[in-house]
């Protein structure tokens, strides 16, 4: 792993950017101290923190009772799976047909105050938002699809993303990666959090609503205690081209986060440990999802045929208006060319060794070959 020091005096758009003065100072007060080295990320933060809390003010002044009186009446669909296992790019996908309503990079990141802003703040914030991820050649800007966990993040404060900001505490934020092992309030307050965001969703665009979220992956149980005709498509990958493209997440878009020195030499583990805990739940609660609202597909297989394999999927979930999705669908599919992709065809005998070790179960769950 690199040690990233070139990367701590560096700035670039941080997710907790859209947080209130009241969360922030109860972030920092329970996870002690910001590295010397990253004071300049928490000064920025804590900058944007006090304009946030007063147009989240203004946002509530202005929305609050009509948000309150929001019914969100259609079931989300969840998209699920790891981390670098083709989540995005199914998200990518299938937010093309217009049917679905979905959190953007911005909304996800303010929101507090997105109802307020999207027309004032992102013209201000664009500049420090690169034009691609920089752990690969996805596009990215503030109009993106983008997973809600930010939104948890910054609203709730419970969730495994924050272990990619405070380090040091990783064992606390990693337990809301399952939410099995909090206290009860706390899981009560993360269901509220999570329903309050859509509410906010569906004000802005009455559609039902199309989520992406990694974590989500071992949270199904929770997710259909609150909507219980929810859908859910699981993408699988190569577990090995999965394990190299997180380290090498890890070893890029992580260090632009951190307000903490990582103990580098636990990072390999983390992702072993996270993999086998996610999917150890996911496997566990899969079978409480009723006939018909579950569908699974391979990544590579998405690559391969991204039309027929989101047809198959519609069909299996019995979504509607496919036929008039396909025709956007296959317009982003030509406009994506031959988009480089980061390639992982091959794996030290280490890294081999330790995956097939943590994770050798799974490559016989998904069909690969270990």
């Amino acid at each position: 792993m690199t040690v990233g020091v070139k990367h701590a005096r560096t700035f670039t758009y941080q997710f907790l950017t859209g947080i209130t003065t009241s969360d922030w100072q109860r972030m920092l007060r329970e996870n002690q101290k910001v590295d010397i080295i990253y004071w300049h990320r928490a000064a920025f933060i804590t900058l944007m923190s006090v304009i946030n809390s007063l147009y989240k003010r203004q946002e509530e002044r202005d929305y609050g009772a009509a948000i309150s009186a929001v019914e969100v009446t259609e079931p989300p669909v969840f998209i699920l799976g790891h981390w670098r296992s083709g989540t995005t790019h199914l998200h990518n996908l299938l937010v093309r047909g217009r049917q679905f309503a979905y959190p953007t990079v911005y909304q996800a990141s303010f929101p507090h105050t997105f109802l307020s802003t999207e027309n004032t703040i992102p013209q201000k914030v664009a500049r420090f938002v690169p034009k691609s991820r920089v752990f690969d050649n996805v596009a990215f800007h503030l109009n993106e699809p983008q997973e809600d966990e930010f939104a948890m993040s910054v609203a709730s404060g419970y969730s495994p993303f924050l272990s990619m900001v405070f380090p040091q505490r990783a064992d606390h934020y990693d337990r809301y990666l399952t939410l099995r092992d909090v206290p009860a309030e706390e899981v009560l307050h993360w269901k509220a959090t999570l329903l309050w965001f859509l509410k906010k969703l569906t004000y802005r665009q009455n559609l039902p609503i199309m989520l992406k979220s990694p974590p989500h992956t071992a949270r199904i149980r929770l997710l259909l205690e609150m909507f219980p005709g929810a859908r859910f498509v699981h993408i699988v990958r190569d577990p090995f081209a999965v394990y190299q493209s997180t380290r090498h997440m890890y070893d890029t878009m992580v260090w632009h986060t951190y307000l903490q020195k990582p103990d580098v030499g636990r990072i390999d583990e983390g992702i072993l440990r996270r993999y086998t805990t996610m999917y150890d739940a996911y496997f566990a609660e899969r079978t409480l999802i009723p006939p018909g609202q579950l569908h699974e597909l391979r990544f590579e297989d998405l690559r391969r045929d991204p039309v027929g394999e989101l047809g198959n999927l519609y069909a299996a979930l019995g979504l509607p208006g496919f036929a008039a999705a396909e025709t956007d669908l296959r317009v982003y599919v030509a406009s994506l060319g031959d988009c480089r992709q980061n390639n992982y065809t091959t794996i030290s005998p280490e890294d081999r060794a330790s995956v097939t070790n943590a994770w050798g179960s799974y490559f016989t769950r998904w069909g690969y070959a270990a």
